[in-house]
């Protein structure tokens, strides 16, 4: 009873919040960034998931609910947050597997129905064995600008064309095919001198075991110039949809105040059994000014620790780096104790064998 209570007070707490924010936004275009956000670990198939991990900008008394579908699949919706616009895969979505083997999960499709947001979510084994798996999913939707040097954009990828897009700076992003499984997204306007910044996608197909990454990453002082790489169920490339977010020292749903608490990190020395503090700076940021650290935990994991941003309810989303087939997700739910966060672990693999791979991880919290 006294958990009910510390968490219908947490949600109390963040209703009022958000009430501020909607009154604030009245008087200033940027506080339209988001628009609308929500977030979940979604530990069961059916029913409502684990109520300290999930938050969004529905007013009280709603939750996110879960129903099963075909095996592995699941379709989470989330309440009075509809998209807003009524077609498909309108603002973007985010999901990461938790699980101590090779799996993964993706989104097949997500929509508006009526007042909720409904998003399909669809779990494998590499190989292609679908099965249920826990996992952490984030969704937003934005409009308006954002001062300079904060950054954020998203692109949503329908395997064709751009289905939705947003860009802080108010321009155009554009995705050009490489070559099968491989494209270069560009985000103009929202450059920066070196590597700044966090990157996270994530695999969308209805029909085909999918999964994506982030291939290469080349900054300049006017665009960010990312490459997206996807694979089918075992490691050949594949053409499918996606979902790209691009965040700079803003929450992974466009966020700042609210959340005072968010964090990123870009593991780019997965060799280094630390405790390291990723370098640049600017690819290892933490909104309350602490050091995020990374270290080895075991044969292709890394211990990631955000300090002081340790607030629930909260979520974390990896991705992985580099030209090869590799992909990444959590082994479990991270842990969240005396204001830090630890992240135990992010774990990567070559088809089912674990291996040290450099990752993007982006942690957000609700407050």
């Amino acid at each position: 009873m006294r958990q009910l209570r510390r968490v219908i007070l947490r949600m109390l707490c963040i209703t009022a919040v958000l009430v501020s924010g909607l009154i604030f936004a009245a008087g200033t275009a940027q506080a339209a960034v988001p628009d609308r956000w929500g977030f979940a670990f979604v530990n069961t198939s059916s029913g409502v998931p684990n109520l300290s991990y999930q938050a969004g900008s529905w007013p009280g008394g709603f939750n996110v609910t879960v129903t099963p579908g075909v095996v592995g699949q699941v379709f989470v919706k989330f309440p009075q947050i509809g998209a807003s616009s009524s077609t498909a895969n309108s603002g973007v979505v985010h999901v990461t597997a938790t699980s101590q083997t090779a799996e993964w999960c993706q989104v097949q499709k997500y929509w508006s129905a009526g007042v909720d947001e409904i998003v399909a979510v669809r779990c494998y084994h590499y190989g292609g064995a679908p099965l249920f798996t826990p996992f952490s999913i984030v969704f937003s939707e934005s409009t308006g600008p954002l001062p300079a040097p904060k950054a954020f954009g998203y692109v949503g990828w329908n395997g064709s064309a751009i289905a939705t897009q947003y860009n802080s700076a108010l321009a155009a992003n554009s995705v050009i095919p490489t070559s099968t499984g491989v494209w270069t997204v560009v985000l103009p306007g929202l450059g920066s001198s070196g590597i700044a910044g966090n990157i996270q996608v994530t695999a969308v197909d209805s029909t085909n075991a999918a999964r994506c990454k982030v291939g290469a990453w080349s900054p300049s002082a006017g665009q960010q110039k990312i490459q997206v790489r996807c694979h089918d169920a075992t490691n050949v490339p594949l053409n499918t949809g996606w979902t790209l977010t691009y965040q700079r020292e803003r929450a992974i749903t466009g966020a700042a105040i609210p959340p005072k608490n968010f964090a990123y990190t870009f593991d780019n020395s997965p060799a280094n059994p630390g405790p390291y503090a990723p370098a640049p700076a600017a690819i290892n940021y933490n909104s309350q000014l602490a050091v995020n650290t990374v270290q080895t935990a075991g044969p292709g994991q890394r211990l990631v620790k955000f300090p002081i941003v340790g607030v629930l309810p909260n979520n974390v989303q990896v991705t992985a780096f580099g030209p090869g087939p590799e992909f990444c997700n959590l082994v479990t739910l991270w842990g969240t104790s005396g204001g830090d966060v630890l992240v135990r672990n992010v774990i990567c693999y070559n088809g089912t064998a674990r291996v040290d791979q450099p990752s993007f991880v982006s942690y957000l919290s609700a407050f």
